[in-house]
């Protein structure tokens, strides 16, 4: 007979073994670069066998996925967090003050989620999971703005929150590409947050 207490233990040791194995692939991917690295590199970084990683895991394709998507779903939290500080009305430089320290994360997530952008370019489910999960993401800038009409205007050339939204995550994309360039995190920052503020108040407040 099948000692019921011992299932916890299992199911916590193999969520240990999978979050080891997601951490080392990570330090891997931005080290070497997704398609530049194999199944025995991640076993061998996170101390475990090909079984440990195969219970978990079909293909890296599937691990790689399944990093992207964790740390995806961590970062949409934090900037609906972020955003859900103020009150009816929206303090723009305050909140962009706020979303910028969530988004620049590092240099090391910028690599691996431009590795991930190129591979699903190429690949039509990869792509559909990206889509996705732009599409939360803006819809989570997108929602706080249109709980701030009546409190806070938008520039009317963003065409409404939808808009802004679209405007918000574009001007995240050109900062870090240039972050991956020069690696300068804290004037990445800088000039997002001057950004991002120009963007949602025609320049007419700074800070």
């Amino acid at each position: 007979m099948t000692d019921a207490r011992s299932t916890p233990r299992v199911t916590k040791r193999r969520a240990r073994t999978r979050a080891d194995l997601l951490a080392a692939a990570f330090a891997v991917f931005a080290a070497k670069g997704f398609g530049r690295v194999s199944i025995e590199e991640v076993c061998e970084a996170a101390g475990y066998s090909r079984g440990a990683f195969y219970s978990n895991f079909a293909t890296l394709d599937e691990l790689f996925f399944a990093l992207y998507r964790e740390r995806a779903d961590l970062i949409a939290a934090q900037v609906a967090g972020a955003l859900a500080q103020d009150g009816p009305g929206l303090d723009v430089p305050a909140c962009v003050d706020r979303v910028t320290e969530v988004l620049l994360l590092d240099v090391d997530w910028l690599l691996v989620k431009t590795d991930f952008l190129v591979h699903a370019a190429r690949d039509p489910n990869t792509a559909r999971a990206l889509l996705d999960h732009r599409a939360r993401l803006r819809e989570a800038v997108a929602d706080r703005l249109r709980r701030a009409q009546g409190h806070t205007e938008l520039p009317a050339v963003l065409g409404g929150a939808n808009g802004a939204a679209h405007a918000v995550v574009a001007a995240y994309d050109g900062v870090t590409t240039q972050l991956l360039l020069d690696k300068d995190v804290p004037a990445a920052r800088a000039w997002l947050k001057q950004l991002l503020t120009a963007l949602l108040t025609d320049g007419s407040r700074t800070s």
